[in-house]
């Protein structure tokens, strides 16, 4: 039988697990085999400044917690795993993307985003759509766009008024 001290303190990492992905919009799941230890604080670093952050956790605790959590990913959770978390939906996704496009070491497997399970392919896809200050600004751009033509049009009508 397991030591009751042990086993304690790997109930507290699972819970760890589960407050982490239950309080962050995207997990990421990822590969981090054959990243050096400047790489890795590289990485960590790129996270942080976006608002996010990996930790590495044993593949049984990260299992039991997704399992209380009701949450299947335990095909993902073969080799050596790092999760990473972050309150914004794509800031991850992106950060690790762009990681891993200069760092063909690190790989990502499977991902939670809004509660819906993304593979691979859709991870790629979530990490090429601009980051929310882009869409604000292209949707300020849109907005700004429409003033100026109703602005035109008022004044072209105004002119056409004045002539007759």
């Amino acid at each position: 039988m397991a030591n009751v001290k042990i086993l304690e303190q790997k109930q507290a990492v699972i819970d760890e697990i589960k407050d982490t992905v239950s309080n962050s919009s995207t997990i990421v799941l990822f590969d981090y085999r054959g990243l050096t230890d400047g790489e890795s604080k590289e990485l960590r670093r790129a996270l942080r400044e976006s608002g996010s952050d990996y930790k590495v956790y044993k593949n049984t605790l990260m299992a039991r917690a997704f399992s209380d959590l009701k949450i299947d990913l335990n095909e993902s959770l073969e080799g050596p795993s790092a999760l990473a978390f972050g309150s914004d939906a794509i800031a991850p996704i992106k950060v690790l993307s762009d990681f891993a496009k200069t760092h063909p070491a690190l790989m990502l497997k499977v991902g939670i985003v809004d509660g819906e399970k993304s593979d691979q392919a859709a991870l790629q896809a979530l990490a090429k759509l601009p980051s929310r200050e882009g869409l604000l600004t292209m949707l300020a751009g849109g907005m700004i766009q429409i003033a100026r033509d109703l602005s035109i049009c008022l004044d072209l009508y105004a002119q056409q008024k004045e002539g007759e």
